[in-house]
């Protein structure tokens, strides 16, 4: 007996009714897991206090971000077994400030050396209390002040912003274990040893040369081989910690190249995100992992040739590391002008009408200037002597009312700030063309001031009305030193591995 068949029209409907019922089941399940993956990294991500950010910050870029990146050795919890600072107390190995211009197709990372002799603004301990401000210190002391295991990232990006003059918009800090995490998620990464490399050249004080971590040449390294390469210093290149710098510059390279080459992997990514989660401490505007994405997401549009890497300007002080003037106020005000290493404008709206960025010209000579009517004050916020001086009579020579001119007693400011009282911000306006990258911003008291920054005594305000002819380079041209030392993300993984 054969059995009834149904109509072919009914089965075909019923045919799609599961597939259909699959389908959504399906769909369902992922999303449950994408929950579940949401859950896990939201869950991973430790922030920090944001109130002990600085009340006296830079005013927010024109278009560009600046996301500040500190290496932290302290020997708490998972980092205990990686070697690093003595004790539970976290400090600061490692700094760089990434800014990401604002085509987002550029960006630029610059390393801060630890030794770097800097001033402290005050910061916030962990008992609430404010210290006073320290000058002519290393620069990677404020990440210790506090004493706290998680180190102190807060003062960090307070003395960053006072040294650059630039607002940091995210600050990212990460540890050790996540560090070696990260590198094994992806694989390895391939980098270049000058010379074999052995325990003794990583702690000088074991006594003995130790067994070998690396050979000469190429390799691939991944976990606690990464961790050391990174950070062993003594017995390889010059010795000095500019010389690790470089090769972490390098290394951060090749990861970066390593993650390209691997495309949209969730076999490798999702593991990678897992890592970096677990082993960063944020500011609260990257606290969740959608916050995280969207940030990441921004930077894939950078090829790996606009990806930059260079040194602050530097020289030797004793034992410790001096700024050197005005080429590290150079690098900074073309930061703030959003123009790359190699001279060229990479802003918000560079690459419109055509591919890439621009080079750099002169705009037209606006209209002449007129301060005719308008009271000023000048203050020197810098340790230049005459500063004040030589803006009041170049403010006078254009009509301007100088109604007095101070040295603030807290110098060292990085970039000129104006502040208008009511009413006067068309004239704040007007008056900062003659400070090109000031910060302009409102005020409780009446009239306007102008504080001089470094960037200021650098490039002071041009003479009236300058012919293209004797005018010289735009503000935030880069010397020849600090442009021969910059490293592309596609550079040669064996080339400039040392200074010295």
């Amino acid at each position: 007996m054969t059995g009834r068949r149904g109509k072919p029209g009914k089965l075909t409907r019923r045919r799609i009714r599961i597939a259909g019922v699959v389908a959504v089941s399906v769909l369902v399940l992922l999303a449950a897991g994408a929950g579940w993956l949401y859950l896990r990294l939201n869950g991973n991500i430790d922030t920090f206090d944001a109130g002990g950010l600085s009340k006296n910050r830079p005013g927010a870029g024109a278009a560009g971000q600046n996301v500040l990146v500190i290496g932290s050795d302290s020997r708490a919890g998972d980092n205990g077994g990686l070697g690093g600072g003595d004790g539970d107390v976290g400090r600061s190995d490692t700094a760089f400030l990434l800014h990401v211009y604002g085509d987002r197709e550029h960006a630029v990372a610059v390393s801060i050396p630890r030794d770097t002799l800097v001033d402290i603004p005050p910061c916030r301990m962990p008992d609430g209390s404010w210290t006073a401000e320290k000058q002519h210190v290393m620069f990677n002391s404020a990440f210790s002040l506090g004493g706290s295991a998680k180190g102190n990232p807060a003062c960090t990006q307070n003395t960053v912003e006072r040294l650059t003059g630039l607002r940091v918009d995210h600050t990212v800090v990460v540890d050790f274990a996540g560090f070696s995490a990260m590198t094994s998620a992806v694989g390895g990464v391939e980098v270049c040893v000058p010379k074999d490399v052995y325990q003794g050249d990583l702690n000088p004080n074991l006594g003995t040369r130790g067994e070998l971590l690396f050979h000469k040449g190429q390799q691939s390294i991944s976990g606690q081989k990464a961790l050391d390469y990174v950070r062993v210093r003594h017995g390889i290149g010059d010795g000095s910690d500019i010389g690790r710098i470089q090769r972490q510059q390098a290394f951060l390279s090749a990861m970066i190249k390593k993650v390209r080459s691997q495309g949209f992997n969730p076999t490798t990514l999702l593991p990678l995100a897992d890592a970096a989660t677990k082993s960063m401490t944020v500011d609260p505007g990257l606290g969740s992992a959608n916050k995280m994405l969207s940030f990441a997401m921004s930077l894939k549009g950078i090829d790996l040739h606009n990806m930059k890497f260079v040194t602050l300007p530097w020289r030797y002080d004793g034992n410790r590391v001096a700024i050197v003037q005005p080429d590290a106020d150079a690098l900074w005000a073309s930061l703030r002008a959003d123009r790359t290493v190699d001279g060229k404008d990479a802003g918000k709206d560079a690459g419109k009408g055509g591919s890439g960025s621009r080079p750099a010209t002169p705009s037209p000579s606006p209209e002449p200037v007129s301060g005719d009517g308008v009271k000023v004050s000048v203050r020197n916020g810098t340790d230049v002597t005459g500063l004040a001086a030589r803006a009041a009579a170049s403010l006078r020579e254009r009509g301007y009312e100088v109604t007095g001119t101070a040295t603030v007693r807290a110098r060292g400011t990085a970039s000129t700030v104006i502040e208008f009282g009511p009413g006067e911000a068309g004239h704040a306006r007007t008056l900062a063309r003659l400070f090109p990258g000031a910060y302009v911003r409102g005020a409780a008291a009446d009239g306007i001031s102008v504080t001089l920054g470094r960037d200021y005594a650098a490039a002071p305000a041009p003479a009236p009305s300058p012919s293209p002819s004797t005018s010289g380079p735009p503000p935030g041209t880069l010397s020849s030193d600090v442009v021969s030392g910059v490293r592309s993300a596609d550079d040669d993984p064996c080339g400039n591995l040392s200074y010295g």
